[in-house]
């Protein structure tokens, strides 16, 4: 196994580290990897900017590697520490007690150093094994067919060999990250090896927001992406394009993105499953809404019940050309948006403007039938009410249905 491999060298390493230190240098330093295993997520933020001031941007980078350089300051310190302690022990033996007794304690401080070199070992190997057990939980889940980088590919063997041998729960006992870091990683695995379930995840209503952000739109509309992601091909790959540079590069999105996800993970789950959401199905106006022709013309015909024949078909024919690629969406925060909106006092038979707009703006909720859309800042105003499974836009002399996206 792999892993045990690496144990068994770590652990070599170590003690023979031990017997040429010596049980004072060895023994200090394994209280002080003690000390660096608790300290170093809080010395680490020391580190974060100055990583900064190096041009150090990916937000994997600037979690793992504060913690990591306060972990290797504070071992540094307490080595130079036993040093100096070693120093003084060292000079007592050699000057002042006696060649019998120098011989006496060099070969117990070297053979007792090995001892504790072992029990420091052990320590890096515990160490090693949570790290390897938190990284490999996520690149395991996103491993494609032999595409991967041999990296990843070592670091999702020794993953494994964690878990067949059953050091993963030496990993799990001092693992001190939240559940949601591995919930989010079983998130990611499922989409990543489902990628069809994207198309859902962007219907998601805690998500609405987001996915009016410009890059997250330009990822979405990307094909290359698409095809990438629909043919396997592994995540190197993936991220290489310029659209998933444009997202993973950009840590404020990246941080809005994870306090976004985070508290609703275990409902976004089921909604991938089910396409249904238990924290936001109460408020129906959720969701993205597009232009139904059919619900449009039963609300025309509300307003002009006697309409008949070719002026239906010269009616649905004329909210199709100027409607057809309108939508709304409506998010959790009140967030509302009218996309490639054209105005509807309008009366039928003009042409479609060449430049409809989109409105942005807040939703409210009059009564459990109607809405009041404030857009522009107060400079437009519209009211949508539910008829049956339609959200309908009401304009001057005409209104317009949208149906929900599922």
């Amino acid at each position: 196994m792999t892993i045990w491999l690496l144990a068994i060298l770590i652990l070599i390493i170590a003690a023979a580290v031990g017997y040429q230190q010596g049980a004072i240098r060895t023994s200090i330093a394994f209280f002080g990897i003690l000390l660096a295993t608790l300290l170093c997520p809080l010395v680490g933020k020391a580190f974060k900017p100055l990583l900064g001031l190096f041009g150090v941007a990916s937000p994997i980078l600037l979690w793992v590697l504060p913690t990591l350089l306060g972990f290797v300051a504070i071992v540094a310190l307490v080595k130079v520490g036993a040093f100096f302690v070693h120093q003084r022990v060292d000079v007592y033996y050699k000057y002042k007690a006696g060649d019998l007794r120098l011989s006496l304690w060099e070969r117990l401080n070297a053979r007792l150093g090995a001892c504790v070199g072992v029990l420091n070992g052990v320590a890096y190997v515990v160490l090693i094994a949570f790290v390897i057990h938190a990284f490999s939980y996520w690149t395991v889940q996103m491993a494609s067919a032999g595409t991967d980088p041999k990296g990843m590919r070592l670091l999702n063997a020794l993953g494994r060999d964690l878990q067949s041998t059953g050091l993963n729960r030496v990993a799990k006992a001092v693992d001190p990250l939240k559940n949601s870091f591995y919930d989010t990683a079983d998130l990611a695995g499922k989409l990543y090896q489902n990628p069809m379930l994207e198309a859902r995840l962007l219907r998601y209503p805690g998500f609405l927001t987001l996915g009016e952000k410009p890059e997250l739109q330009a990822l979405g509309q990307d094909s290359g992406f698409a095809e990438l992601r629909l043919t396997g091909a592994s995540l190197s790959e993936a991220l290489e394009q310029p659209s998933a540079k444009a997202v993973f590069s950009n840590p404020a999105l990246l941080k809005e993105i994870w306090t976004t996800v985070q508290p609703d993970l275990a409902d976004l789950d089921k909604f991938l499953e089910t396409g249904k959401s238990e924290k936001y199905d109460g408020e129906k106006i959720l969701g993205r809404w597009r232009f139904d022709s059919n619900g449009s013309m039963l609300a025309y015909r509300r307003l002009k019940p006697k309409i008949v024949g070719g002026e239906a078909t010269r009616i649905r024919a004329w909210m199709h050309e100027r409607f057809g690629t309108a939508v709304i969406v409506a998010a959790p925060d009140k967030m509302v948006v009218i996309k490639n909106f054209s105005e509807l006092s309008l009366q039928p038979g003009q042409a479609a403007p060449s430049n409809p707009r989109n409105l942005k703006g807040e939703w409210s909720q009059a009564d459990d039938a109607d809405y009041a859309f404030n857009l522009e800042g107060g400079t437009e105003k519209r009211v949508a009410k539910f008829e049956g499974k339609y959200l309908v836009l009401a304009g001057e002399g005409i209104s317009i249905a949208f149906i929900k996206e599922d």
